[in-house]
């Protein structure tokens, strides 16, 4: 079977997890993940290698791109506090956490177990909006959920390209810590300087179907220069998107930016289930190349892993909320029922202390 053939089975796939996960409220990204690793178990099955480098491209910039485009900046203004915490705290304190269990347990490098930390630290989006679908959540919550999808996705891929650099370099010197000081404020500046000049090339295709294809172009166009200039790549799109929301209103007609919005959300919709899927059949890789005697370990490990990054993330939201329960008991000298919604605001009423 070839590729083609290949990937059109998997899209089939796909469709039947998709419309099963929808039946049984399980959130597709894990359904999708399992099955493609049970698909590339089975003998003879289509399978795709994933090639690190060009996944990354194509999976994670449209994706953040898209985030970064419609994230309001004055959400991210009005809820700072959970965002802050969240988004940069609770990916630091997990990264740590998983860090130090690789490190200690597993006996990994401490840079590899750090990339290791920030690989599974984020959580997922995607899986988030699929449970939280069925329920009747308030706008606040829904917003700040969406805000710390893209900055903790932004800070773990910055600790891990970090990292991995430490690890490829087999240490910190100054050439690796130059490279790192420089990569995220060189970044933001590639991303404000393209997204100005991406701005002016737009007026002449505005309003056409070769707008649509230059948005994606431009996309992978800025991820690959950012990496070929050893600059953030994630920064770079974060920067560009949110620049360009903010001064290139107006370009083009509504019609256009209604046509715009649905390629979008297909496209990005699509890669998501074919990543999931990719993701869950790279387990083929990496079962052939993990000798029959440390299998044992592996799982274990795993296992290990899955529930310190559920107790870390858990126990962090529980601590932060009755950290603010604190605060504002303290402040307003009085206590109130906090609301029902996964985080609050600064502002808003909290659980007694």
């Amino acid at each position: 079977m070839n590729f083609f053939e290949s990937l059109i089975v998997l899209l089939l796939v796909a469709v039947v997890l998709l419309q099963a996960s929808r039946r049984l409220s399980v959130p597709y990204p894990s359904m999708l993940a399992v099955a493609g690793a049970a698909t590339a178990l089975i003998p003879g099955a289509p399978y795709l290698a994933l090639d690190p480098e060009v996944a990354l491209a194509l999976f994670i910039a449209p994706a953040l791109l898209d985030a970064a485009f419609d994230f309001p900046i004055g959400t991210a203004k009005r809820f700072w506090l959970p965002l802050l915490v969240f988004a940069l705290g609770g990916v630091l304190l997990t990264t740590a956490t998983v860090a130090a269990a690789g490190y200690f347990y597993a006996g990994l490098p401490i840079a590899a177990a750090i990339v290791l930390g920030a690989i599974v630290a984020p959580p997922d989006a995607a899986a988030a909006t699929a449970v939280l679908s069925g329920m009747s959540i308030p706008r606040t919550t829904d917003a700040v959920l969406r805000g710390e999808s893209l900055f903790n996705d932004a800070a773990a891929l910055l600790i891990f390209a970090a990292a991995l650099s430490i690890q490829s370099a087999g240490g910190l010197d100054a050439s690796v810590a130059t490279h790192i000081a420089l990569a995220a404020p060189g970044g933001i500046l590639l991303g404000i300087v393209a997204a100005f000049i991406i701005r002016r090339l737009t007026r002449f295709v505005a309003g056409t179907l070769g707008g649509n294809l230059l948005q994606f172009v431009q996309t992978f166009a800025l991820w690959i220069i950012a990496e070929r200039l050893h600059l953030s790549a994630v920064l770079a799109i974060v920067a560009f998107a949110m620049t360009l929301a903010s001064t290139g209103q107006g370009l083009s007609s509504a019609r256009m930016r209604v046509q715009s919005y649905a390629v979008w959300t297909a496209v990005v919709f699509v890669l998501n289930v074919v990543a999931f899927l990719l993701m869950g059949m790279q387990v083929r890789d990496i079962l052939g190349n993990m000798p029959a005697d440390h299998m044992a370990d592996a799982f274990a490990f795993a296992a290990l892993t899955v529930v310190i990054v559920i107790a870390t993330r858990f126990a962090f939201t529980m601590g932060f909320n009755r950290f603010e329960s604190c605060a504002r008991g303290a402040t307003t000298g009085r206590n109130r029922p906090a609301p029902n919604r996964a985080f609050s605001p600064p502002g808003a009423a909290c659980a007694a202390c």
